[in-house]
């Protein structure tokens, strides 16, 4: 597989179904190298496989498809005005032309369909009077009073909140309906079954903004009736109403008494009632109940739930795996329904009278970036090509799992891919982002093989792992790193360097390490304290000083905390920057302009002060890219980023 191949890996969103579960619509974006841009195109599939897949719509950037209940619409978003992606309505029966049902001046999101296909919900953003009207250079200065107010490939968010609207999508006149104002940021809609209600995900306490709290609220589809069915005590998103309407299950997880998350804690499902408009707000809050024990965790790369008839459908992290999971209501075991050594990344659900259930569903695997398949009565059916199509044009190495040992004697999970050839190959070790996700099967996404398969088809051996302090593997595994991350973590890590390295045709004299954001951190870490391990190393929007990184991240006041400890006199102690005078093993160090997520200055600061020291360092900037610039920045600063991946790799290994 070579960098140029980025093109055979499509990104392929949540699929829609019809509601008799026959005709699927997905969403597939391409890189497009000779272009340096991406497209994006919505494709119709036959669910029985009868018919090859067809394009839907002709835009270039169509995205985020739902059918209406009745099937006698597709709704979805595409640029429109304002140059904002708008949402747009299609008719699926009798022909016509796609023609657009929403105006804002900051777009629309995602479209929600009430139950009888007659509305739409759905979220945008509106400034603050006199924000986001002229250039940039010209807006008035901003009066930042929170911790929060700024997110990575978005930039300012605290003056420009979310707000509910809806609307009749079929009324020429008629304008959105407004239901939520006030400097609350508002998301995640979902309609209860009968129509009457809106459930959503807000924090609307007095500190909002300077921590993790959230809660879900209900408001009247007409705009009456706000209040909050959750209160307080948990980071929560995805609320969906229970098929009886009589609940709303949702995912999160517990804050400590501050009200900080914790970054190794599993993301559970959980339930609580629909109380009534009406109810005595002085009276006693209800407990939400916890649906799923430790050992499920939603997965990064679906962030989805859905309600059924007989329980909560539930992509989970499982050991490299995400695991699609039927969940009880009652919060009994789940019922496996898709598994194995693959990954779903989007799915849908369509129940018909009959009792019959069809899940559409985005597959990936080691040998694919993602495909969509059809399940139903335990049947499953592949329906696009683009798994064939990669490994026809690219060819992929095999993926070898291993096993190793924690010196405390836990085992840990891990893989190496290998280049054709005898050996000794040189070696380089990647170490994942989070901390608390999972390398796994898929050829796509946050911790994704697509990389091995680049460097090892460039004659690299590639080792990877999943060290305690991960998801996947059970609350136990992820909480073990709390006390201690980098010691901890690069405990396991080197556990699972050595046991590759046992293999003669591992090379144990050429090792460099490389990793991006929480990988980046602990390729200085290992500069600083395993230094001689190595020939060289990478760090990617890397954390390289937990203080500077808690006061300028998006996120870091929570996160600094969350990984680091509320005692701030050991985040020192824990940070790579106060070991720089023991560094001395050559470092690439990769940056983007825009990330705010692990700000430039981390990389700057480190960069300096390994030059001012005389370390052989260099420093990879790309202009107008953000945290994710290896996965979702420009093509050409993607494969720019391999060439001089590649290069460095050449000179020191």
């Amino acid at each position: 597989m070579l960098p140029t191949d980025i093109d055979l890996l499509p990104v392929l969103g949540r699929p829609t179904l019809s509601p008799d579960g026959a005709h699927a619509v997905v969403e597939v974006t391409r890189a497009d190298v000779a272009g340096d841009d991406y497209s994006t195109e919505m494709l119709i599939v036959d669910t029985t496989g009868a018919t090859p897949p067809r394009r839907v719509t002709q835009g270039p950037y169509d995205g985020a498809p739902v059918f209406s209940p009745d099937g006698r619409f597709l709704a979805f978003l595409r640029p429109g005005a304002h140059g904002r992606a708008q949402i747009h309505l299609l008719p699926m029966q009798g022909g016509g032309e796609a023609y657009p049902v929403t105006d804002h001046p900051m777009g629309a999101g995602q479209p929600v369909w009430s139950p009888d296909s007659t509305r739409i919900a759905y979220t945008s953003r509106v400034p603050a009077p006199g924000r986001y009207q002229g250039p940039a250079e010209q807006e008035r200065p901003r009066r930042v009073t929170t911790l929060v107010y700024q997110l990575d490939g978005f930039g300012y968010t605290y003056d420009r909140p979310r707000q509910v609207f809806v609307t009749d999508p079929f009324a020429a006149e008629a304008a959105p309906r407004q239901l939520t104002d006030g400097d609350y940021d508002h998301g995640d809609l979902a309609w209860s079954p009968d129509g009457r209600l809106l459930a959503f995900v807000t924090a609307r306490h007095d500190e909002r903004g300077d921590d993790s709290r959230n809660d879900v609220w209900a408001v009247g589809a007409d705009g009456t009736g706000l209040r909050p069915l959750t209160h307080g005590g948990m980071y929560l998103f995805t609320p969906r109403f229970a098929a009886d309407g009589g609940s709303v299950v949702f995912c999160g997880a517990e804050l400590d008494k501050n009200n900080n998350s914790c970054a190794t804690a599993s993301y559970g499902l959980w339930s609580v009632p629909v109380r009534p408009a009406d109810t005595d707000p002085a009276g006693s809050p209800v407990v939400p109940r916890r649906l799923t024990g430790d050992a499920h965790h939603l997965s990064f790369a679906s962030q989805m739930i859905w309600p059924a008839a007989d329980g909560v459908y539930f992509a989970s992290d499982h050991r490299g795996e995400v695991q699609l999971v039927l969940v009880p209501y009652d919060g009994g075991e789940p019922t496996p329904v898709i598994t194995g050594r693959r990954q779903v990344n989007g799915y849908a659900v369509a129940e018909t009278p009959d009792g019959s259930v069809t899940v559409a569903a985005v597959v990936a695997s080691d040998r694919s970036a993602g495909d969509l398949m059809v399940w139903r009565d335990g049947t499953e059916r592949v329906l696009t090509p683009y798994g064939a199509e990669l490994a026809e044009r690219a060819g992929l190495l095999p993926m070898e799992e291993f096993t190793a040992y924690a010196p405390d004697g836990y085992p840990l999970h891990a893989w190496v891919v290998r280049p054709e050839g005898p050996g000794p190959h040189p070696v380089i070790f990647q170490v994942k982002g989070g901390p608390y996700t999972q390398w796994g099967y898929t050829l796509n996404g946050p911790a994704a093989f697509d990389e091995a398969q680049v460097y090892a088809s460039a004659g690299y051996a590639v080792v990877l792992g999943n060290p305690r302090g991960c998801s996947g593997y059970g609350q136990a595994h992820g909480a073990h790193v709390r006390d201690d991350l980098p010691r901890r973590s690069a405990t396991d890590l080197l556990a699972i360097l050595d046991t590759a390295l046992e293999s003669p045709d591992l090379d144990a004299g050429r090792v460099g390490v490389m990793g991006g954001s929480f990988g980046g951190y602990m390729a200085a870490w290992f500069n600083a304290h395993h230094g001689e391990r190595f020939r060289a190393m990478i760090g990617e929007r890397g954390l390289y000083a937990i203080d500077s990184y808690a006061a300028t991240s998006d996120d870091g006041a929570d996160l600094a905390v969350s990984l680091y400890g509320a005692d701030r006199g050991r985040w020192a102690e824990q940070s790579p920057l106060t070991y720089v005078d023991r560094m001395s093993t050559p470092m690439l160090v990769i940056q983007s302009e825009e990330d705010r997520h692990c700000p430039p200055e981390q990389a700057q600061r480190l960069f300096t002060e390994l030059k001012v020291r005389k370390v052989p360092v260099e420093m990879l900037l790309f202009p107008g890219e953000g945290h994710d610039m290896s996965r979702s920045g420009l093509p050409s600063h993607r494969l720019a980023r391999f060439e001089a991946v590649l290069e460095w790799w050449e000179r020191h290994l």
